[in-house]
């Protein structure tokens, strides 16, 4: 749909967490987007060499979670094609798909640290709108070293702002801080491990699913 708002979180999400959830629906609401991708990664190159858990679980457990969510949806777009990992190719695949919708890229403040290190990473923050989600009293001085035209994209939303709709208009970098949830994937995967319950640390009908499948039981 032409001019239609579309944020696209990617990750392994093994499992997804109470962290990813909250960013997800802050973000959401404070750029009024018409629809949130979760897009789950077959295998991210940086963890090729880890154990993650088969994609169609990790799909599963995006899908129980966003079932009642009208502007959530989970695409299979990298899982069904896995020889093609890298976010820029992901992003352009979804821009053919949906022309004239304007892609909102998030990523962690963590992942924004180190984007000079991704494929084409001049080209995806120059092409697409970037919303970095980091936690309340991050400091983006330790971020990347951008050149001048993709630093004059900054948008400097900490603090809680939310963003104009002008803002909106042109691809930029946005910076947030709207959830400051201490979540993690491995915390949930060690809990499950140990033995104990994680029932508080992701969102309805993950922690069932994991119990019902047996995962991560041999962290």
């Amino acid at each position: 749909m032409d001019g239609e708002r579309i944020g696209v979180y990617g990750g392994t999400f093994d499992p997804l967490h109470n962290g990813h959830w909250r960013v997800a629906c802050a973000v959401l609401d404070a750029f009024a987007l018409d629809r949130l991708l979760f897009v789950p990664a077959f295998v991210p190159p940086h963890k090729r060499h880890q154990m993650i858990s088969a994609p169609y679980h990790r799909y599963a457990m995006l899908a129980l979670a966003t079932a009642d969510e009208p502007k959530m949806f989970v695409s299979a777009i990298e899982i069904e094609a896995p020889t093609r990992p890298y976010t820029i190719e992901t992003l352009a695949r979804l821009a053919q798909e949906s022309p004239g919708a304007k892609l909102f890229f998030i990523m962690g403040a963590d992942s924004f640290a180190e984007v000079t290190m991704w494929r084409e990473w001049a080209r995806l923050l120059g092409e697409y709108s970037i919303i970095v989600a980091g936690r309340p009293g991050w400091e983006a001085e330790g971020g990347p070293d951008l050149p001048a035209e993709l630093r004059a994209r900054v948008r400097d939303l900490r603090g809680g702002e939310r963003p104009i709709d002008a803002m909106l208009d042109v691809p930029g970098i946005f910076l947030t801080d709207y959830v400051a949830e201490a979540a993690s994937s491995t915390e949930i995967r060690e809990a499950v491990a140990a033995g104990r319950r994680v029932d508080s640390m992701a969102p309805h009908g993950i922690a069932a699913y994991i119990a019902k499948y047996g995962l991560y039981r041999c962290e």
